[in-house]
């Protein structure tokens, strides 16, 4: 039975619906058919209209190798990000590891590694680091990237390239900063930091990534030495500047050695390290300098993962069964550093296994040297010569071992290939590099201290060197000022 409303039957009104519906389909197809030829109709106006009035224009297109090229630049910036933020991990890093009385210092002394290093290496380094012309040894540099402002086509690929190397000295400069906290003159802090931007530093990259005498070819007068994001040019050289620097600037006042004064706050550090972990995908896969290698970007991420991870571990465990039974923090920390400065060579050369091995052997290694710089009686304050310097070396070398020719462009490793030449090579750049670094740093901070400018005054001994240095504390409720208590 129908059911009426309104003088209709219910099967009529569902007729009458579908008739209404159709319809109104119809004419918003027609509508839409009609606005779809008229916007046809005025692209190709308009497309015309460009092509009278811009033909230059319409026809410099991009072209796929300019969207690539853009693309680089663009990845090199995010990678060079991610390095300056390490700034900040070396800064958390070191505050956690030293003695409370010490911690605004460190912090104020890794910022000024960043101020100071970008304006030295910006005026001088750069200029040295990629003199692009001269002997093997020494090139002829530009000054203050040769006056370039940015209106020049090139200009901005050069104002790329110096960021990002900007964000590597930044770190090769404050390593030296945590093997010599709470005792260095913060003035002689700001000199070294500009020496080592202005002129060391530079120097070390001339040898090796500005095609000097390390890197180039044995048929041009050179060692073929290899170091893809540098365990050597960065953390070997700064890892023995600290040492040097903690030999010659002395003991922390009341240092008892055999029993190191205890971290004022691990979550810190803790803290400090992941972001280093974290921005070392900058320092390492961003060393591609380009964004068109699917294959190297994925080997050299991997590769930094497993070897943090497999130095972390064997760090913790080597400690575990040799230290007491206790699961060290503090060396569990480290040992990933360890692995992360000693895969920086060889991130790009190396397959996962190999990577694995080198930060277990790195892992293990950070914690003898730091056992045999403490029997040495060496203020290491957070081990940096154990985790840069030893790491950086073992990463370099470990190239002339696991080296895998298809990677390398040249021999394979020793144990890979059997041949001997790509070690011999690594052996011949970790040398000339710690020799130089040794060398130099005696002289920067024996000149520092005959000046009286590298370790802080007598009277900082009893205040500590933020009371005295910079007038604060990182915890005042807890650690309030002299005048304050």
């Amino acid at each position: 039975m129908y059911t009426y409303f309104g003088g209709l039957t219910m099967h009529k009104r569902r007729f009458l619906y579908r008739i209404i519906s159709i319809a109104v389909a119809l004419s918003f197809l027609f509508v839409m058919g009609m606005v779809s030829v008229a916007q046809d109709g005025a692209a190709e106006d308009t497309t015309e209209a460009v092509e009278e009035v811009m033909p230059e224009e319409a026809a410099s297109m991009l072209t796929a190798d300019d969207v690539q090229s853009n693309l680089d630049q663009v990845w090199i910036l995010v990678a060079g990000f991610l390095v300056f933020f390490m700034q900040a991990g070396f800064a958390m890093l070191e505050g956690g590891f030293i003695r409370h009385t010490g911690v605004v210092n460190s912090l104020a002394e890794n910022f000024m590694d960043a101020c100071i290093t970008g304006l030295a290496f910006f005026i001088i380094g750069y200029g040295i680091a990629y003199a692009g012309e001269g002997s093997l040894l020494f090139g002829t540099p530009v000054l203050a990237l040769g006056g370039i402002n940015g209106t020049a086509e090139g200009d901005g690929a050069e104002f790329v390239s110096f960021f990002f190397q900007f964000a590597f000295a930044g770190a090769a400069g404050t390593i030296a900063t945590g093997a010599m906290s709470e005792r260095t003159d913060f003035r002689g802090k700001l000199i070294y930091s500009a020496i080592l931007g202005a002129f060391l530093y530079p120097i070390v990259v001339y040898w090796t990534w500005g095609g000097g005498i390390l890197s180039a070819a044995p048929e041009d007068g050179g060692f073929g030495f290899l170091d893809f994001a540098g365990s050597t040019i960065v953390h070997q050289f700064g890892g023995i500047i600290a040492l040097v620097g903690a030999i010659i600037v002395g003991p922390r006042v009341g240092r008892v050695f055999g029993n190191p004064p205890r971290p004022s706050n691990l979550g810190l550090a803790a803290l400090g390290t992941f972001i280093l972990w974290f921005g070392w995908y900058g320092f390492n896969v961003g060393s591609t300098l380009g964004a068109s290698d699917q294959n190297a970007l994925g080997l050299v991420a991997v590769n930094t993962t497993l070897a943090a991870a497999a130095g972390s571990v064997a760090a913790m465990f080597f400690v575990y069964f040799t230290k007491g039974g206790k699961w060290d923090l503090g060396f569990i920390l480290n040992g990933s550093l360890a692995g992360l400065v000693g895969i920086t060579a060889g991130c790009a050369f190396v397959s996962p296994i190999a990577s694995i091995i080198i930060g277990i052997t790195a892992g293990i290694a950070v914690v003898l040297a730091v056992d045999i710089v403490e029997a040495a009686k060496v203020d290491d304050g957070v081990g940096a010569f154990a985790v840069h310097g030893v790491g950086g070396m073992i990463g370099s070398l470990a190239i002339g071992f696991w080296g895998l020719p298809e990677l390398t462009g040249t021999a394979g490793g020793l144990l890979v290939s059997g041949d001997p030449d790509l070690l011999i090579s690594q052996i011949i750049g970790v040398v000339w590099v710690a020799v130089f670094a040794v060398v130099t740093g005696t002289i920067m901070f024996g000149a520092l201290k005959a000046l009286g400018l590298l370790r802080m005054p007598a009277a900082a001994e009893t205040t500590g060197i933020d009371v005295h240095e910079h007038g604060a504390s990182v915890w005042p409720d807890i650690l309030p000022l002299p005048e304050e208590a």
